[in-house]
């Protein structure tokens, strides 16, 4: 695994408060800088997607968008991804769509070539 992911309920708090918000109806995305030298993430899916294996889906979808467009040299970034009702039902390319839009309006992947698969 490449990125370190988010685990504690505080560090998810502070992506939410202090994090810049980037929406579309597929995909949330919170996106803070950290003092960190590493990139972590955090995947969350609540009740209101739907049951669990919705949930899984929405996040397995959302995890392959993440590993195709998140450069591997992507600096120190706290980011936390939520996926919305929508999420499940669409294929991972439509995730990539929409979350590339939202790291390069971030500023993640300024100067980061795109990784080709």
């Amino acid at each position: 695994m490449r990125y370190r992911t988010l685990t504690r309920n505080k560090e998810f708090t502070r992506a939410y408060t202090r994090g810049k918000s980037f929406v579309h109806p597929l995909l949330v995305t919170y996106v803070v800088k950290t003092r960190t030298r590493k990139t972590r993430v955090g995947i969350t899916s609540s009740k209101k997607i739907g049951n669990a294996v919705t949930r899984n889906r929405a996040r397995r979808v959302i995890r392959a968008a993440m590993y195709s467009q998140l450069p591997k040299d992507a600096g120190s970034w706290d980011i936390v991804f939520v996926a919305r009702g929508k999420t499940a039902q669409s294929k991972s390319w439509q995730v990539e769509k929409v979350m590339r839009k939202h790291l390069e309006a971030a500023g993640i992947l300024e100067g980061c070539p795109q990784e080709q698969p």
